[in-house]
């Protein structure tokens, strides 16, 4: 959820990268701190396991500047992959005003990336919130693989609501912008005032 604190004039909001392990969540935050100016975000503190795998997860601040006179910051979080970690990822989904899902493209990954996608949306319902009506951006990580899955049929399988989508090289930062603008696009029209 938004929080907006009046007295202070400040816009939070918080978008969540989740997918499979090693799908490339991290990669995005690394990316996207790389290329925002050191004045325009915070530290990138990744919260990682022995074996240099996101446990409970990654987070990096960006400041998006003022906004009908408001600061805007936007919180980004990447959460851990593994389904052992459910727990800390329903945690970290309470609240969320938006979502970038990252799939492996790698034919062999199919599989968790269909359990990943089953267990973020059972993750929002848990925490009250309707994925029919959540901002949620996919995003199809990893398409320079020799196994990579042919993209029509990568959107047909995780991307049946014509959400918007990216093919994207996270690691080099193909599509990792695109992706991070098209959910921030999302969540702040959700801010906007009805007419």
């Amino acid at each position: 959820m938004t929080f907006i604190n009046y007295e202070n004039r400040e816009i939070n909001c918080k978008v969540v990268y989740v997918g499979p392990a090693r799908a490339g969540k991290t990669a995005n935050l690394q990316f996207i701190n790389r290329r925002t100016p050191p004045d325009k975000r915070g530290e990138l503190l990744c919260l990682a396991g022995d074996d240099e795998r996101t446990s409970y997860f990654d987070f990096l601040p960006l400041f998006l500047g003022r906004v009908r006179g408001f600061d805007t910051r936007l919180h980004l979080y990447a959460l851990p992959g593994d389904l052992f970690f459910d727990s800390n990822r329903r945690l970290l989904l309470k609240g969320v005003d938006g979502v970038v899902f990252v799939a492996d493209s790698r034919r062999e990954r199919l599989d968790e990336n269909l359990e990943s996608m089953e267990s973020m949306r059972r993750n929002l319902v848990d925490e009250g919130a309707d994925p029919d009506h959540m901002p949620i951006v996919v995003q199809f990580n990893m398409r320079d693989f020799a196994t990579s899955l042919p993209l029509p049929e990568m959107i047909k399988l995780l991307n049946p609501d014509g959400r918007p989508a990216f093919a994207a090289n996270a690691k080099f930062g193909d599509g990792v912008l695109e992706t991070l603008r098209a959910v921030s696009r999302m969540v702040f029209a959700k801010l906007a005032p009805k007419k």
